[in-house]
């Protein structure tokens, strides 16, 4: 089946996205299961579909009620389609591991790990199936002189003496909680009660921090005035404290990076839309600067910033 785009009469690699984000919607029958996969937005989804469908000039699916349908049209380039990525697949892979194989190892912090890199990891081994990759988690920062890591995530705003690093990623933090503790304390845009809520604490946000800093830079910033921050619970994992909201324990600081998925269910809420802040810390992939990046440390952290980028 020839692809036509516009007076072209082959795809270009910048339309190979549009492609692919088609094949994942035909698989899943669904923009929003489509969007799970491929970490953007159904909106997204929608948008590259319909780009596609114009530059093709036909129509891929019959949009019904809760459900896409392949036109024939869209059959025969779903079915094209696999076969070439298929194809590219198998050939990079085969590239790949005659270059690039060995162990790799990853420390992360645990809330970074569960919430971001291990949802993505199937996708880095997938490009490299041969290198045997390794994720430890912890709290504590890593002597690269002494412990085997090859790149570490850490959340935090530096320095990193004798360390190289590069910033993946910035964030943005905001109050979350199940839609029942918001309806229960009447949080919707009232901020003010918060003070009669149980506040969840990662008590490890970064290093030093003390057990509610995450609390107290954010209600200063929007000077919220009244709050216990005594009452409620502590964790050594941003995730626990998630999970401990999403069960109607009370109040978290959401960091959007790793809540965001639990938002677009609708397991959390952020009763106070208007009041995000820019996190003071960020994202980082930290590794050591006594040595040149071997391959296979060099391909992770390209593949982290692409991550990053989405």
């Amino acid at each position: 089946m020839e692809l036509t785009f516009g007076s072209h009469k082959k795809f270009s690699g910048s339309q190979l996205a549009n492609l692919d984000t088609f094949v994942k919607a035909a698989q899943y029958g669904s923009f929003t299961q489509a969007a799970e996969v491929l970490f953007i937005t159904p909106s997204a989804v929608s948008h590259r579909i319909a780009k596609l469908e114009q530059e093709l000039g036909f129509k891929l699916f019959h949009r019904l009620h809760k459900q896409l349908k392949l036109t024939s049209e869209g059959a025969r380039l779903c079915r094209s389609c696999e076969r070439l990525f298929n194809s590219l697949d198998e050939e990079l892979n085969d590239i790949r591991s005659n270059e690039l194989s060995g162990r790799l190892t990853i420390y992360a912090r645990p809330s970074i790990s569960l919430c971001w890199l291990v949802p993505r990891i199937h996708d880095f081994h997938r490009q490299y199936p041969a290198i045997q990759l390794d994720i430890l988690t912890g709290n504590d920062d890593i002597n690269f002189h002494t412990q085997f890591i090859d790149v570490a995530l850490y959340y935090t705003s530096g320095p990193f003496p004798g360390l190289s690093n590069i910033e993946l990623m910035s964030e943005e933090v905001t109050p979350v909680c199940s839609p029942a503790y918001a309806e229960l304390h009447d949080l919707i845009d009232k901020p003010e009660n918060i003070r009669n809520c149980s506040l969840l604490h990662d008590c490890k946000a970064w290093p030093q921090a003390a057990y509610n800093a995450e609390w107290l830079e954010w209600t200063e910033r929007h000077q919220i005035r009244e709050v216990n921050y005594n009452r409620g619970l502590s964790f050594d994992r941003s995730d626990l404290a998630m999970v401990a909201a999403i069960n109607h324990a009370g109040l978290a600081i959401g960091r959007k990076r790793l809540v965001d998925k639990h938002l677009r269910s609708g397991e959390l809420i952020a009763p106070f839309p208007a009041l995000i802040s820019p996190a003071t810390y960020q994202y980082h992939a930290v590794y050591s600067a006594d040595i040149t990046p071997n391959p296979r440390v060099k391909v992770l952290l390209d593949w982290l910033q692409q991550q990053a980028e989405q």
